[in-house]
């Protein structure tokens, strides 16, 4: 079967399956009781775990879907891989998977979610899955168009949507995707606050955010997760990563390699601290990929990591990277740009 027709099987397949009566599935989310990872002496389980709202455990070496699709929409690899890549990612410990409903958008909305469902539904009982509404994406002329829609009607709807996509009773953790400078930040987040005392969510995150916009959710509901741009070249939100430390939520860096436009695996960008992590990954033998989650994870005790791919091999990679340790010394190094 060609690429073109599995991915048109897995579309149709997707939108009947949207249709079903079949019966939500709860990941262990009921209001009572802490969700724990079954087996933590696994290859992701090396990066160590974090509580997210004292409640759900997951591994810092997590797992993020937004490569599946290009920004046009178009599913990068055959559907079957994909199923196959995800059931690695288990196989491999990783119980914290991150998507959106806009993932996807420009042929069918959620698609990585039902990609999630696809491959994993009936879910193993520890697997915490994380996903965002409040971004509206499509295709246009080839290129993509994104906008952000933050009014309470549409995050309840994208909200909605997103567990019927997923099978879920309740999303584990879910995030007011990006503000909307055309609606007040509180009525956005005040309506999360509404789904979640619904039962409809159960841990409430941010993301794209300032300083000030992330005092304000937290002024409304306990914000237990944080996404914000963040990795060697891009640190200038260490004043976010601060806040998070203190009131012990998670940080969950977004194009913590430097993002689908420009991976800095493949840039030849100046930067003392990231030469001095190359040097490092020399000396350690180990790949420029692997030195930067591992820095990552060595930053901060609430960093989670989500890199993603479409390639078991890369996914593989990515998770050898959770039993790597930096010393205090070597994260010195690297701030200060040393290069031996």
């Amino acid at each position: 079967m060609s690429h073109r027709s599995s991915r048109r099987s897995f579309v149709l397949q997707g939108c009947a399956a949207a249709t079903l009566g079949a019966l939500p599935y709860t990941v262990a989310t009921a209001a009572t009781g802490r969700v724990r990872i079954r087996h933590p002496n696994t290859p992701a389980g090396a990066a160590g775990a974090l509580w997210v709202g004292g409640d759900l455990q997951i591994d810092r070496m997590g797992f993020g879907t937004t490569d599946f699709v290009s920004n046009t929409g178009v599913v990068k690899e055959d559907p079957a891989q994909i199923r196959a890549l995800l059931r690695r990612a288990i196989d491999l410990g990783i119980n914290h998977l991150d998507c959106a409903d806009v993932y996807g958008s420009g042929l069918v909305d959620g698609l990585c979610e039902r990609f999630i469902y696809d491959a994993l539904y009936p879910y193993p009982p520890d697997l915490i899955i994380a996903t965002k509404g409040g971004q509206l994406r499509g295709s246009l002329g080839g290129g993509e168009v994104k906008a952000v829609d933050g009014r309470p009607e549409h995050l309840r709807s994208a909200c909605e949507s997103s567990l019927k996509r997923l099978k879920l009773e309740q999303i584990p953790l879910y995030y007011m995707h990006q503000p909307d400078p055309a609606v007040p930040y509180e009525d956005s987040i005040g309506e999360l606050g509404k789904l979640q005392k619904e039962g409809k969510i159960r841990h409430i995150g941010v993301s794209n955010v300032t300083a000030e916009q992330l005092a304000g959710a937290r002024a409304l509901v306990t914000v237990d997760a944080v996404q914000n741009r963040y990795n060697i070249l891009s640190t200038q939100g260490q004043d976010i990563l601060a806040d998070c430390e203190r009131h012990r939520t998670a940080f969950i860096p977004f194009s913590l390699l430097g993002g689908r436009a420009a991976p800095i695996v493949g840039q030849q960008t100046e930067n003392s601290r990231l030469d001095a992590l190359k040097s490092l990954a020399n000396e350690r033998r180990i790949s420029l990929t692997q030195a930067q989650l591992a820095w990552l994870l060595a930053s901060s005790p609430v960093m989670v990591t989500i890199p993603g791919t479409t390639k078991i091999e890369h996914l593989e990679e990515n998770v050898a990277a959770a039993k790597v340790r930096f010393t205090k010394r070597e994260m010195e190094r690297v701030a200060q740009g040393v290069r031996r």
